[in-house]
């Protein structure tokens, strides 16, 4: 993590933006459910948010650091810290009503490492769970600020096409300053609906 990540996404203004903006819009697209899953909480802004509206709460981060303040942050709450990949992760299948993943999959270095990651999301989601997040768009202005970090921003449109892929229905996309999505797992064993299971908006 860069100079930047480590001043900006700590600082109460990147929680209040994340708390205030993004989150509420997201979670009113689906039903959070009693378990979630976190990947990738950083800092734990969005987890600070998401724990109030679950039974439990886990949280997958990849950093040895940053798992270890997050425990000590959360200790005593309804919020498991585990030290993990979320591309490679240890729960058995269908062990989330929900899974989350807030501005974090432009860190992951490759396509095929993401679509891991979202191929894990849907084998631990329970039948008709939810796959939720948000992350930032391409652009210079974010390209500079992960100089010597890693950066591999998702595109909107192909993002979609990679979800249903995956056997995800039931998508909504959101494109504004940054991407909003939730994506569901099939509620049976049948797979994905063909037809009429996506939804796409633009802000303009």
């Amino acid at each position: 993590m860069n100079n930047h990540h480590m001043q900006v996404c700590p600082s109460p203004e990147w929680a209040e933006m994340l708390q205030t903006s993004v989150l509420p819009q997201v979670a009113s697209w689906t039903e959070l459910g009693a378990d979630l899953l976190e990947l990738g909480p950083g800092p734990g802004a969005a987890t600070d948010w998401l724990r109030h509206r679950v039974r439990r709460l886990v949280a997958v981060e990849y950093e040895a650091e940053a798992a270890a303040a997050l425990t000590k942050r959360f200790t005593g709450t309804n919020v498991e810290v585990v030290h993990g990949d979320a591309t490679d992760l240890t729960f058995p299948h269908e062990s989330f009503d929900a899974v989350a993943s807030f501005t974090m999959l432009h860190h992951i270095p490759t396509v095929a490492l993401q679509n891991r990651l979202l191929a894990e999301a849907m084998r631990v989601l329970r039948p008709g769970g939810a796959l939720l997040g948000s992350d930032a768009l391409p652009g210079d202005a974010l390209h500079h600020v992960h100089e010597g970090d890693t950066y591999n921003p998702v595109e909107p449109a192909a993002f979609l096409v990679r979800l249903q892929t995956l056997g995800f229905e039931r998508i909504t996309l959101s494109v504004d300053d940054r991407l909003k999505f939730v994506a569901h797992k099939p509620r049976t064993a049948d797979g994905p609906e063909p037809t009429g299971n996506a939804a796409v908006s633009a802000a303009s």
